[in-house]
């Protein structure tokens, strides 16, 4: 059975609440400002900007799969649409007071359309019938256009694997993301750090909640944080990590301080290897492990490093043995050696080193 949400059809269902018998139709439906219209089968709505002072609409558990009529509700605060079939949210921007929409249950893959909502507060669009191996995604113009005004999201059951396009949410306090495909502890790092009034947030059923130190990591990054998971946050156990984190960061830093001022020292002082003894020009000689640096090795290594302009030249050298013998006897009178035994110059001998 279709059925079809008009201004006759509230009229004629909430006829007792007419307490006036001269009010027209009209006017009542002026100033009903709460109307519930939950389970009642409605798949279609007709025009309804008779209702012009309407402030909370419940439609929510019925068929409906289009929503453009309700964009003349001006002054509407409150809207439930969950458990329907809407696949597109169209021609909501005119809902300019709108504070919380509820749309979760539906078959939205794409959250959009939702630019000049600046007064929303609250959205809920869980558990959405998406397509297997598909995900929620945000239009960031809608993301943009709420991240002013909205402090309250549900986005449960939605295949969602990172936050990280949500960080321009900067007024976000609450955040409900309970069995998605959230992984990684450096996705929540940097969601947590962009969202400074975040007081509650729930993650329920994601793998990153079985990760190592899950609950203190986001704990210390998320100072505002009152209640994870459903379980709140002590304010003893929140300065007991901070103080833990503080110590843990300082002996990292001063053992950091004190490797680099190792490795300086053993650049200049350390004996232990062989390149540190020689001067800067060797010490890029490579040695073996076994290698133990001599002095005498050393000074080979400067000879054999000398610039070519301060080496003598080795050459082959002829000696006259016979020539140095003549002049010792003309220098040397006496000399034990008789002048008979004097070589002749056609018998000297030569000798090549």
């Amino acid at each position: 059975m279709m059925v079809r949400l008009t201004v006759d059809l509230i009229a004629r269902t909430n006829n007792h609440l007419r307490n006036r018998r001269d009010e027209s139709i009209t006017q009542y439906l002026k100033r009903l400002t709460h109307l519930n219209f939950s389970n009642k089968h409605i798949d279609c709505l007709d025009d309804l900007s008779a209702c012009r002072n309407l402030t909370v609409l419940y439609l929510y558990d019925n068929n409906i799969r289009e929503i453009r009529s309700l964009g003349f509700l001006t002054t509407l605060t409150h809207l439930y649409l969950q458990n329907n079939c809407i696949s597109c949210i169209e021609s909501l921007s005119g809902l300019k007071r709108l504070e919380k929409l509820y749309l979760g249950g539906n078959y939205l893959t794409v959250i959009e359309g939702l630019e000049g909502l600046e007064e929303l507060r609250e959205l809920h669009i869980e558990s959405q019938k998406i397509p297997p191996g598909e995900k929620l995604l945000f239009d960031p113009r809608t993301l943009h256009s709420l991240s002013k005004s909205l402090s309250v999201l549900n986005i449960s059951n939605n295949n969602i694997d990172e936050l990280k396009e949500l960080a321009v949410l900067e007024n976000l306090t609450q955040l409900v993301a309970i069995d998605n495909h959230l992984h990684d502890i450096k996705d929540l790092e940097f969601v947590l750090s962009r969202w400074p009034q975040l007081w509650r947030m729930d993650l329920t059923g994601n793998k990153v909640c079985q990760k190592p130190k899950y609950r203190d990591k986001v704990i210390v990054i998320s100072k505002a944080l009152e209640i994870l998971d459903g379980k709140e946050i002590k304010e003893m156990a929140r300065k007991f990590l901070l103080n833990w984190k503080a110590s843990k960061d300082a002996r990292k830093k001063s053992r950091e301080e004190n490797m680099a001022d190792r490795l300086v020292f053993q650049q200049l002082h350390g004996f232990e290897h062989p390149q540190s003894i020689l001067p800067a020009q060797y010490q890029n000689q490579r040695y073996t492990a076994n290698d133990k640096p001599k002095y005498f090795f050393m000074a080979q290594m400067q000879s054999e490093q000398k610039p070519s302009h301060l080496q003598k030249p080795m050459a082959k050298k002829t000696i006259d043995i016979s020539e140095d013998i003549r002049q010792l006897a003309v220098k040397d009178p006496t000399s034990s050696l008789p002048g008979q035994d004097v070589l002749e110059p056609h018998l000297r001998s030569q000798v090549v080193l």
